[in-house]
Formats: C-alpha cells, structure tokens, sequence
C-alpha cells in the first residue's frame, strides 16, 4: 500500500509513529522547563497549552515531508500518541524532583 508520494504505509507509519513520540517527550521537558514542576506548576493550564502547540505544530511538518493527508482516525493517533508521551515525561520529571531552567 502506497500513496502518491511514494512512500510505503509501514515507513508512513514508522514515521508519524517516531515523530508524534519526539514531539510528545519533547513537549513534557518544555511544559517541565517552561512551567516547572512543582503540583501548582502542574495544575496550571499553560501545561495543557505546551502540548496542545507540539500537537498542532506537527501537521505542517508532515506535509513537508509528504506523509500528510490524514483521515480523522490519524489525527486522533497523532493526538493521543503525543499526549501519552507528553504525560509520561511530565509526569516523570515532575515526579522525580527535577529542576530545569527555561
């Protein structure tokens, strides 16, 4: 299965699979670094807002590579995925006492 750009569905897959993960990790740090950590920190809705910027910021780049085109079911995916690694890595550092500075 192919689409026009040529690129398979499994590397299709591979792709927005490895970016929405990056994406997700990436955004924890920054809501760590940006916001902090502390459970006031953590009940702020600019957290919320971090994830909602990496979410929406990586539809232009999969366009850009040529693997965009997404159905519902896909952007749900891209959401859930890079929300789960969001808060997997929020949730880590927040936890473990980590101090980062912006």
């Amino acid at each position: 299965m192919s689409d026009d750009s040529g690129i398979s569905g499994h590397t299709r897959s591979v792709v927005v699979t490895t970016i929405c993960c990056l994406a997700g990790i990436a955004a924890g740090v920054v809501s760590a670094a940006f916001v902090g950590t502390s459970p006031t920190d953590a009940a702020s809705t600019t957290v919320v807002l971090v994830l909602g910027a990496f979410v929406v910021a990586q539809f232009p780049l999969y366009k850009v590579i040529g693997v965009g085109d997404f159905g519902v079911k896909d952007n749900l995916y891209v959401a859930f995925l890079t929300f789960t690694l969001w808060f997997i890595s929020y949730t880590v550092l927040a936890t473990s006492s980590v101090q980062l500075v912006a």
